[in-house]
């Protein structure tokens, strides 16, 4: 049963975000699709991608004020 209710915390936890990166003069750069005013860069991919990810929980966390976003509007 714990090993259950720990697997269903992880699935709610777990999210998928796209980002866009590149290789400039040995860094690595990259921002978050959904806010791409917002670059992070790191030495490695790796150390890229932990930076990204701390990029998304400042950004998402609403304690920076006028955060811009990309959203999609759908017109039927």
């Amino acid at each position: 049963m714990i090993v259950a209710s720990a697997a269903a915390l992880y699935a709610k936890v777990m999210m998928t975000l796209q980002y866009v990166h590149w290789q400039h003069d040995g860094a690595w750069i990259g921002y978050l699709v959904e806010f791409p005013d917002y670059w992070t860069q790191g030495d490695t991919h790796e150390e890229l991608m932990e930076n990204l990810k701390d990029l998304y929980q400042e950004l998402a966390s609403g304690s920076i004020p006028e955060v811009r976003r990309v959203a999609e509007l759908h017109i039927a």
